[in-house]
């Protein structure tokens, strides 16, 4: 697992796996069903998976700090990249599910086929949102770090002032690497090692499709 990433799966949750989905709690209830391709109960343990991961990550990321001592701090950039993943964090987990999937012809495993498809997409996609946030927040938290380890609890001062402008750089840098593709290829890599079932994983396109839809 890649340091970048929370210990994903190991966090208990008070929520079971239909969470974001309270409008329609059936859509994730398919072992009922005659699988028609045999790849339902994949699809469906697949979500589960993905919510897990999601559900870890908001933790993470309410338990970051976003507001400074002292009130000289706020503008900085560490400070200020910090609250704006809070600010993000919150938007994703409150943004409505979408999961409105019209009729398809082939029955009801078709039809739950496609749902679960929905599904995957969009705990998908949320996933990727928060595992940049998360990524974001951990860059920031480490300029804090640094910038405490600099000041050692005094006040910024010229003879210091290069330290302190070489670890807002560094923030910055860490920031811009921090892209959409990178998110992907690094989740793709830790569900590689993990074992789990990638088949049918949304394509970067798609999840950014999916984030940059007008009720995102």
């Amino acid at each position: 697992m890649s340091s970048h990433n929370p210990n994903f799966g190991t966090l208990a949750s008070a929520y079971d796996a239909s969470f974001l989905y309270q409008g329609d709690p059936a859509s994730l209830a398919y072992t009922n069903y005659d699988i028609m391709d045999g790849f339902n109960e994949c699809r469906t343990a697949r979500v589960a998976e993905l919510l897990d991961d999601f559900r870890t990550l908001q933790h993470c990321i309410t338990d970051a700090p976003s507001s400074p001592r002292y009130a000289d701090d706020y503008f900085l950039d560490g400070w200020a990249t910090l609250r704006q993943c809070a600010i993000d964090g919150h938007r994703i987990l409150e943004c409505a599910a979408d999961t409105g999937v019209p009729l398809v012809n082939g029955g009801q495993e078709e039809q739950t086929k496609a749902e679960l498809k929905q599904v995957l997409l969009d705990a998908f996609s949320r996933r990727h949102q928060g595992q940049k946030i998360y990524m974001r927040q951990s860059a920031a938290q480490r300029w804090l770090s640094y910038r405490d380890a600099i000041l050692q609890s005094q006040q910024p001062r010229a003879t210091i002032q290069h330290q302190l402008d070489a670890c807002d750089n560094e923030l910055h840098a860490e920031l811009a690497s921090i892209t959409d593709e990178s998110v992907y290829n690094e989740l793709a890599a830790s569900d590689y090692a993990c074992g789990r079932w990638t088949a049918e994983d949304p394509s970067l396109r798609s999840v950014l499709r999916w984030l940059r839809a007008p009720q995102r």
